[in-house]
């Protein structure tokens, strides 16, 4: 079994499900002759020709308007969006058009599209590169989100994605592109949208945290003498609550860890399913470390603004020795 980084493993993802599915295409900018900004969709064009991978003009608002055109007339695109920050642009189709045309048509149209994007920042990028939108999509009806942290999971995550009947972002954490290398069988699978992994059990606290950070944070927790279960969402809607309060049940305390900034960003959710759901199993209150309520810093400050070992740690005290 070969190990893979996440590039890798989602070229590989891609690869096999265009050979099983004519109908899929993708498109997007520099996907085709440069195979994308990352390299991610490399080979990809000569493989299956311009007419399935198609470089498109610099347009998100044309890239994500034609998939939409595309998924209703029974074709399976995989749409990128360079970078994350880019999405804001095609918002209007995402949520006003590929989220809605389910229940618009009532059901006599889907719309099975996956809108793929290089996400979050640690890599030094511009403004607009290293955006976290999860809890602003998440907060759509009608599209789905999912983050993979991991080449495994990318993969598997991904095939499921482009194989369900309505529209997916995938967003992928370009910090841990070829960061994190892992064993990715060749052969295919799925891993079912809506069900997190509990990466490693413990009795003390429950971790969450999903993406590029579960790395960080899982590095972190070695240096505790806590028995922490951690838990990777992998998909941030559908949510798999169960999973979450099982666990913070058994362990009566919770830190939450994510990149994007902390006012209405995707722990204050999970906060308020955890308070209804199992508020009297709580020793302490939930923690949070996140980001900031500011635009994404550049260069110097980026790794101020990304939580980091030190501020990790100082949340799990802190939910310790409430």
């Amino acid at each position: 079994m070969a190990k893979l980084n996440m590039v890798q493993a989602v070229n590989l993802a891609l690869r096999q499900e265009m050979k099983k599915d004519k109908r899929m295409v993708i498109l997007g900018e520099d996907v085709g002759r440069n195979g994308g900004v990352f390299r991610v969709t490399e080979g990809i064009l000569e493989e299956f020709g311009e007419e399935r991978v198609i470089d498109t003009p610099l347009s998100e608002l044309g890239i994500i308007g034609t998939s939409i055109g595309l998924a209703v007339n029974g074709m399976h695109p995989v749409a990128e969006i360079q970078f994350s920050g880019f999405l804001y642009a095609p918002f209007d189709q995402i949520i006003s058009h590929a989220a809605r045309i389910r229940t618009r048509s009532r059901g006599r149209f889907t719309c099975p599209m996956v809108i793929r994007s290089p996400y979050g920042g640690g890599i030094r990028a511009l403004e607009l590169h290293c955006e976290s939108q999860e809890a602003i999509l998440a907060h759509t009806p009608g599209i789905k989100v999912v983050i993979p942290s991991g080449p495994y999971d990318a993969k598997g995550l991904l095939i499921s994605a482009i194989r369900d009947p309505d529209p997916v972002v995938f967003l992928e954490p370009m910090r841990v592109y070829r960061a994190i290398k892992e064993e990715v069988p060749e052969k295919e699978y799925t891993i079912p949208l809506g069900k997190a992994n509990i990466v490693k059990e413990g009795t003390d606290l429950t971790v969450i945290s999903w993406g590029a950070m579960l790395k960080y944070t899982r590095e972190a927790l070695e240096k505790t003498n806590y028995s922490a279960e951690i838990i990777d969402l992998r998909s941030i809607k559908p949510l798999d609550t169960e999973t979450i309060i099982n666990s913070v049940k058994k362990t009566g305390r919770c830190l939450i860890v994510h990149e994007a900034p902390r006012t209405c960003g995707f722990a204050a959710e999970i906060i308020a399913q955890i308070n209804e759901k199992a508020f009297l199993h709580m020793e302490a209150p939930v923690v949070r470390v996140t980001g900031f309520d500011v635009p994404f810093p550049l260069y110097k400050l980026e790794n101020y603004y990304i939580p980091d070992e030190k501020r990790i740690l100082k949340g799990v005290e802190k939910v310790m020795k409430f």
